[in-house]
């Protein structure tokens, strides 16, 4: 985990452009596959059936769902940055680009490298585009790489 974490507005705007940091690394368990599954109702074998997988995954056992990896960033970005008490509200306002370039096999540890591309004022709050890069130990690439739109309000 990081060990300085942003608290305030200001110190994010003199970060535009730039990486804020990279997170502590997290294992993603097997339960944890399974229960985005049921919850999405995406029950493939690739990601459920662990003897299956030895011997007819190219990757020779269960890997996460693509959104799962994705759907992760709201929390690592949390790691890093916790202007809360400067807004009342914040949602999910989009994304402009995602790509799953490599996956993340089930019990890997994972991580992400964040980014503020921008942020710009809007009616009452801001919006923030935030690149987060999500990285899977001892992978040559990146597994989730997104541009993500989020807006907090005051």
């Amino acid at each position: 985990m990081a060990t300085d974490v942003i608290t305030e507005l200001h110190q994010l705007r003199e970060l535009v452009g730039q990486e804020i940091g990279v997170t502590g690394w997290r294992t993603l368990s097997q339960k944890r596959i399974n229960d985005f599954s049921e919850a999405t109702g995406d029950c493939q074998w690739i990601h459920l059936d662990m003897e299956r997988a030895l011997t007819e995954s190219p990757y020779g056992t269960t890997i996460a769902h693509g959104f799962l990896g994705l759907s992760l960033i709201t929390g690592f970005v949390k790691d890093l940055v916790n202007i809360t008490a400067e807004f009342s509200h914040g949602i999910n306002y989009g994304l402009n680009h995602v790509r799953f370039p490599a996956p993340i096999p089930a019990g890997s540890k994972i991580r992400a490298r964040v980014g503020l591309q921008s942020l710009e004022e809007i009616e009452s709050g801001i919006q923030f585009v935030w690149i987060v890069t999500v990285e899977t130990e001892k992978a040559e690439k990146p597994s989730v790489v997104a541009e993500w739109v989020t807006r907090s309000y005051r």
